[in-house]
């Protein structure tokens, strides 16, 4: 079982459940979007994205014209829609159903499309909903493909919808990575991931944890699973600089908890693990010189 899963349950566990459970340690031209893509299922399906932004609304409202108010799952046909004059990125593309824009395409693959794609081009999407925190919330993918599209989900493999559904999918994906690295034939990839071990976990694992922890308010708990990250982070930096993220988690915990001298030990640690050269342009630097200023 995941850390994720055994340091908070599916419904969140307590302190007490959860005390045992952390590492005991002190992240005509047709629009092609057929390819395939490290970002992407590929073979022609691609994610939508603001779903759950600009979309939000449209999205609600095309479902509840479904009576699906409550969540469901729509096969739709629709519109990509060029957008020369979006002030944001004249390259977006966004997506149309039933007059409703819905999202648009992801970023980097709209402004991987061909020189005169044409304004309208047909499309067929997928749309999963669900109710969240009162909300109804909406992810989905297109395909310009005609005929039968083979969609990444189906009712008996849905997606993570909620949020936290895919902090869950999040933290499930990163331990599937680990174990993958940890039980291949790769010995260097083996060896890489078990210097990131610690505690019987390995540092990557400890994102979500964390951030669920500090949700809770359950700082300590959480600043214990930071300090094992770095040490993590520190036996697998091979010369370069540990991964921050981690570094900068404690040192926010530390500012919440009031401990500003162990705010300036942990961000004065990374830089001691960090080459010279990489140290004036970190974000960790800004953080540290920022607060020795504020007192002097």
């Amino acid at each position: 079982m995941s850390l994720f899963r055994r340091l908070l349950g599916r419904g969140g566990a307590t302190g007490q459940e959860a005390s045992g459970s952390y590492p005991e340690v002190p992240q005509q031209p047709q629009l092609n979007i057929t390819q395939s893509s490290q970002n992407g299922p590929g073979d022609g399906v691609m994610p939508l994205s603001g779903t759950t932004t600009f979309g939000a609304e449209a999205l609600a409202d095309l479902f509840a014209s479904r009576g699906l108010a409550d969540g469901g799952i729509l096969e739709l046909d629709g519109w990509l829609v060029a957008e020369p004059d979006n002030p944001s990125d004249p390259k977006a593309i966004a997506v149309e159903v039933e007059g409703r824009r819905i999202g648009y395409l992801p970023g980097y693959l709209a402004r991987h499309t061909p020189a005169g794609r044409p304004a309208l081009s047909p499309c067929q999407v997928q749309l999963w909903s669900a109710l969240d925190r009162g909300r109804l919330r909406a992810i989905g993918w297109v395909s310009a493909q005609k005929g039968a599209v083979a969609w990444p989900h189906d009712a008996s493999n849905p997606p993570a919808i909620t949020i936290a559904e895919q902090r869950a999918a999040r933290a499930a994906s990163t331990t599937q990575m680990v174990d993958d690295a940890l039980s291949g034939a790769n010995p260097t990839r083996k060896g890489k991931f078990l210097r990131g071990m610690v505690g019987g976990y390995h540092y990557l694992e400890t994102a979500e944890p964390i951030n669920q922890l500090k949700r809770q308010g359950r700082l300590e708990e959480a600043l214990a699973l930071c300090y094992g990250a770095i040490d993590g982070a520190e036996a697998d930096r091979d010369g370069r600089e540990p991964a921050p993220w981690y570094t900068e988690q404690a040192a926010i915990i530390h500012r919440k908890l009031g401990q500003r001298d162990e705010e300036i030990a942990v961000l004065q640690r990374w830089l001691s693990a960090c080459p010279p050269d990489r140290r004036a342009a970190s974000g960790i630097k800004a953080r540290l010189d920022k607060l020795l200023a504020r007192q002097a």
